[in-house]
């Protein structure tokens, strides 16, 4: 069956909220990459930042693009650091070495933590700056 528009449909949610919000910040929840990059240049200049998610691995083209929109295509996770996207690396390997349904739990020991710091300038409500934040527990932050 047919599936909606994302970007007919941002531009209608972005419509509702337009004069009536200080930033937008949007989260585009996508597997490919090249869905995320496109919705980032779709949206430059209109929204303070795009912030792409769901395949846990932060990447490493955090940008403000050309019209004023921080744009990173995975902020990546929040969780177990040696695990398999949080899980336990035995439970996901069994999966794939099996083809067999299993249990995923989730993993112990190291942690991290992912996110971007975004400077918007009051002025002009564009973003000036983005940085990648990734700490783990051997960071000073965990100390």
């Amino acid at each position: 069956p047919p599936l909606g528009d994302p970007f007919r449909t941002v531009d209608e949610l972005i419509a509702e909220v337009e004069g009536k919000v200080d930033a937008i910040f949007v989260d585009v929840h996508a597997e490919a990459t090249s869905e995320k990059i496109a919705m980032g240049y779709h949206l430059d200049g209109r929204v303070q930042a795009v912030v792409g998610t769901h395949t846990h691995v932060q990447t490493a083209d955090e940008r403000v693009l050309d019209g004023g929109t921080a744009y990173i295509t995975d902020v990546g996770m929040t969780g177990p650091l040696n695990g398999v996207l949080g899980m336990r690396q035995e439970d996901v390997l069994r999966k794939f070495k099996t083809q067999l349904p299993t249990r995923f739990e989730v993993a112990e020991g190291r942690e991290q933590l992912n996110g971007v710091l975004i400077h918007i300038d009051d002025t002009t409500k564009k973003a000036t700056k983005i940085e990648r934040i990734h700490l783990t527990d051997q960071s000073v932050f965990f100390d």
